[in-house]
């Protein structure tokens, strides 16, 4: 765990993932959730990937839990309904996982945006936005991310895997990074709102 800025004055937080889980009892986790409950508080846009959504969920009232299985690979993802996040973006797409945990329960006032049948794969709720997907994940990465799961998963399960990391797949998963532009379009204009509103109330 680094050290978490003392105040939340930011245009946009983005919390990535970690090796470790939401539920587990280390000291540094804690003061993380918290930190996103403030800065969604402070209506910060914020944006999780994959443990920074669970730590969004965990944040704004939901709930995290262990898997049955583990998710990994290029997998298709549903979406739901609009959200200008996921602009650019078709209602089916191919997006990079690899997960042992899920959102079990949204937080109260989130809105489903997108799920596979291993669970929830993104959510709104007000500026935030949790994606259980890596939609940053290049080939090589998630070649070298695949390769340090042997150990939990096998080597016939891993092989397999990284069989179908090609270039082609990750071409079909690189429609999801315009979700990268979509968030800091959407930071920036509302940095913008508000400072045009701030000068209106002078």
């Amino acid at each position: 765990g680094g050290h978490l800025p003392d105040h939340t004055e930011f245009d946009g937080v983005v919390v990535t993932g970690s090796r470790s889980s939401v539920y587990w009892d280390e000291a540094w986790i804690p003061p993380l959730v918290d930190y996103v409950a403030d800065a969604a508080d402070a209506g910060v846009p914020v944006l999780g990937v994959c443990y920074g959504h669970q730590v969004l969920a965990e944040a704004l009232g939901g709930r995290v839990a262990g898997m049955d299985g583990f998710e990994i690979g290029y997998n298709a993802v549903r979406r739901h309904g609009d959200d200008e996040l996921f602009d650019g973006v078709g209602e089916e797409f191919t997006a990079f996982t690899t997960h042992g945990d899920t959102v079990v329960d949204l937080p109260p006032s989130a809105t489903l945006l997108a799920e596979n049948d291993h669970g929830v794969h993104a959510f709104r709720d007000g500026h935030c936005w949790g994606v259980q997907f890596h939609p940053e994940y290049d080939v090589d990465t998630a070649r070298e991310v695949t390769e340090g799961k042997r150990e939990r998963l096998g080597d016939a399960r891993v092989d397999a895997v990284l069989g179908e990391i090609t270039p082609a797949a990750h071409d079909a998963a690189c429609e999801v990074k315009a979700l990268f532009d979509n968030f800091t379009e959407y930071a920036r204009r509302l940095r913008t709102e508000r400072g045009s509103r701030a000068a209106a109330d002078d």
